[in-house]
């Protein structure tokens, strides 16, 4: 079969390279514009358009899939698409573009955690369990009959970062499976049951830290904004961001937002068990052991974190 793939952030890559290894020949990608980054906000490819550059596959780059992009993927005369984590909706023309549709790699447990992060939602609700679906795509969101679904546990200190690495590489090996199920006909897709949960887009909000709550949920909470947007409390009225930490359940127990240290270690108070700070990032500075920086603060009596 012709395969056109679509897909952007680094999670995309090894599914765009499990197909491109397949025995199905990938005729072109489709991948979002290429986005100012660092301090010099230079424009850089996606880390999909970088991987299909090296794959020599030719590349439509767009940040919204008009009738201009449409009829470029038609013209490619696939048969089959397959879409990872694009990041843009497709509509009706640009579903009906391959002849069989395009089908969808999905990071969750469908139909739980519809939608932009799930992998950071399942982490965020405690979860104990996710996964990866790959179905057919529709035009509701993440809605379609599922072709294959694989369980995997959340570790108790898995960030959604660890998660999404692990995913993306069984969740490559899965999708190359269900495509060749489809070209050889064996492929069955069955209806999602259960109620659909909704897993939007992370905001900078999410990534605030409540540390009235319990400690558990301010762990999960922290696991599953890490490394975007990437956890952070307010200390002075500044950001201060936590870029790794654990529960320490043994530890003496704090008041909510107060800092601490005992035998050189660092610690931030929940309602209930503490957090150990491992690596922190005091705003305008860089990131740094927390037991470096705390052994830098000039006054450390009452220092609070809100």
């Amino acid at each position: 079969m012709r395969i056109v793939f679509a897909g952007t952030p680094p999670v995309a890559v090894p599914a765009l390279d499990a197909l491109a290894a397949s025995r199905h020949p990938v005729v072109g990608v489709v991948t979002r514009d290429d986005a100012p980054l660092g301090r010099k906000r230079a424009l850089t490819p996606s880390p999909v358009a970088a991987r299909a550059a090296e794959l020599g596959l030719p590349t439509i780059k767009a940040n919204r899939l008009r009738e201009a992009e449409t009829e470029a993927v038609a013209a490619l005369e696939p048969d089959l698409g397959v879409i990872v984590a694009y990041g843009g909706l497709l509509r009706a023309p640009m579903l009906a573009a391959p002849r069989l549709g395009w089908i969808n790699l999905h990071f969750s447990l469908l139909p739980r955690w519809r939608g932009a992060a799930p992998v950071q939602r399942a982490v965020m609700a405690g979860d104990s369990e996710t996964g990866s679906a790959v179905f057919q795509l529709v035009e509701e969101l993440d809605a379609g009959d599922v072709f294959s679904l694989e369980r995997r546990a959340i570790g108790a200190d898995e960030t959604a970062g660890d998660v999404l690495e692990a995913l993306s590489v069984s969740g490559a090996a899965q999708l190359a499976s269900v495509v060749d199920a489809i070209a050889d006909g064996r492929a069955v897709a069955t209806p999602q049951t259960g109620a659909p949960t909704l897993a939007a887009k992370l905001t900078l909000d999410d990534a605030r830290l409540t540390l009235t709550d319990a400690g558990d949920a301010v762990y999960a909470r922290l696991r599953g904004v890490t490394p975007e947007p990437g956890a952070f409390v307010l200390v002075g009225g500044e950001r201060f961001k936590i870029h790794a930490a654990r529960l320490s359940r043994g530890a003496e127990r704090l008041a909510p937002g107060a800092f601490g240290a005992r035998s050189g270690r660092v610690y931030l108070g929940t309602a209930t068990y503490p957090l150990e700070l491992l690596t922190v990032q005091p705003a305008g500075k860089k990131a740094m052991a927390a037991a470096d920086w705390w052994r830098g603060l000039k006054l450390t009596e009452g220092l609070m974190a809100e």
